[in-house]
């Protein structure tokens, strides 16, 4: 339990969109919106939730450590969220009552947001732009 206070007082926004994107996965229902005749509009959402998502895993990351450990960010900013991404397009597909469907599109529109944030996560880890440094300080 000590572990998981430290996880979230670290990485509390990280914490925020991972517990946002299971409660509105396993929402039964959903409002009409004005965007729901835009088409693939629901592969954009996953797109941009997982890929912000991640991109937010990434900063916090790289603000709270001074060294970076490669495989601690491909574990839980790459290969976690979209391992967490396939649970749950099977727990919306098995488990909702069929309220939900899990969709391979979906799954695989994640999987792009998440590569795309390790994309730019991997230019902000190498341009140091949150370098605590002040010679490198690029931020002010």
């Amino acid at each position: 339990m000590r572990k998981l206070i430290q996880i979230v007082r670290k990485y509390p926004f990280s914490v925020l969109c991972i517990t946002l994107i299971w409660i509105l996965s396993l929402t039964p229902f959903f409002p009409e919106t004005p965007f729901d005749n835009v088409e693939f509009i629901d592969k954009w959402t996953h797109l941009v939730m997982y890929g912000g998502t991640c991109i937010v895993i990434w900063i916090e990351y790289l603000r709270k450590h001074t060294v970076i450990h490669k495989g601690k960010l491909f574990l839980f900013a790459w290969l976690a969220p979209i391992l967490m991404s396939g649970v749950i397009e099977l727990l919306q597909e098995h488990c909702t009552n069929h309220t939900r469907s899990g969709e391979w599109l979906d799954f695989a529109a994640n999987s792009t947001g998440v590569t795309l944030a390790a994309l730019l996560g991997m230019l902000l880890a190498y341009f140091k732009v949150f370098n605590k440094n002040p010679r490198h300080d690029s931020l002010g």
